[in-house]
């Protein structure tokens, strides 16, 4: 027990403030989700058990990075910085700076999310809810730093920013992400609706509508969407989740299910290329199937016409 309090105080030491912002945050977010179920109750849009499972996720993802940001992310970006090209001072504009690179940073990571498997593994706990609301945006794996999220974040300290100023900036980032899953507020001014996410952008974000499918990645702003041709406006009603839903309640299957069906597909006979190819193709990517029709070893013959005196 002794050595269990010891190893709690040398961890909380290698904290900082910074490191605990979205925890800080928490008391704001619930209280936010209070008043969004309390406008709409009666129609709809909150499930209590849904709303749960997001609650659940959220909790232990929030306690869980911060560990493994500890243990796991800070030490390999301080390897990184010290092999920095520069250093840059945090000011004003410096900052506004690396809030725009780290923008750019989690448009690729949340792009590489959709398209990449490995990535997708994680990300999927996002997109599992069938609701939209405040609770939906605590929905969130307890793996995306094993899955490796915060490599795409390396550029910002390679060229010169402490670690911990760049995991600040996305810490922003994802609070400000949290007030735009809602259904709450409809279309902004349309000068707000082109530079940044809003809610009818992330709306679409969580359809599975094939329209909605892998669109409006940005974090805070939409613009590297409009630049790189994955915008959609929002036009119809989304249909929320997944193409294919997982019917459970269950936290843990709930953050694995993925992984493990990566892995089962990876495990059918077949050659080890393409077994490996499961790990970064898009999760939509299935092995080509031979064609019993025409085997590799029975190659298609012209056609012989049928005599009835010969069957």
């Amino acid at each position: 027990m002794t050595d269990a309090i010891a190893f709690l105080r040398d961890w909380l030491a290698r904290t900082e403030a910074s490191d605990w912002l979205l925890v800080a945050l928490s008391p704001v977010f619930l209280a936010v989700v209070a008043l969004e179920a309390w406008r709409w109750r009666g129609h709809g849009r909150y499930h209590w058990r849904d709303s749960l499972d997001s609650l659940n996720l959220g909790g232990v993802y929030t306690l869980v990075d911060v560990l493994l940001v500890i243990a796991l992310v800070l030490p390999a970006m301080e390897w990184v910085a010290a092999r920095q090209l520069t250093h840059i001072a945090i000011t004003p504009l410096s900052f506004a700076a690396l809030y725009l690179g780290v923008e750019f940073c989690y448009y690729w990571f949340h792009r590489a999310s959709h398209r990449i498997r490995w990535f997708w593994c994680a990300h999927v706990v996002h997109h599992g809810s069938e609701h939209m609301n405040f609770t939906t945006a605590m929905r969130q794996s307890w793996l995306y730093p094993v899955a490796g999220n915060w490599l795409f974040y390396l550029p910002m300290v390679w060229i010169g920013f402490e670690p911990r100023w760049v995991l600040f900036a996305l810490s922003c980032n994802l609070a400000y992400q949290f007030f735009v899953h809602t259904q709450w507020v409809g279309k902004l001014h349309p000068l707000v609706e082109f530079f940044f996410n809003t809610p009818s952008h992330h709306r679409a974000h969580h359809g599975r509508n094939p329209r909605y499918i892998d669109r409006n990645y940005g974090g805070t702003l939409i613009v590297f969407d409009r630049l790189f041709g994955t915008f959609v406006e929002e036009t119809e009603s989304p249909d929320y989740g997944l193409v294919r839903p997982v019917h459970s309640h269950n936290p843990v299957w709930l953050t694995v299910h993925e992984w493990v069906t990566m892995g089962r597909d990876m495990l059918r006979p077949g050659p080890l290329a393409m077994r490996l190819k499961h790990l970064w193709a898009p999760p939509e990517w299935e092995r080509p199937q031979p064609s019993w029709d025409n085997r590799p070893h029975a190659p298609e013959r012209p056609h012989r016409p049928h005599d009835a005196t010969r069957p």
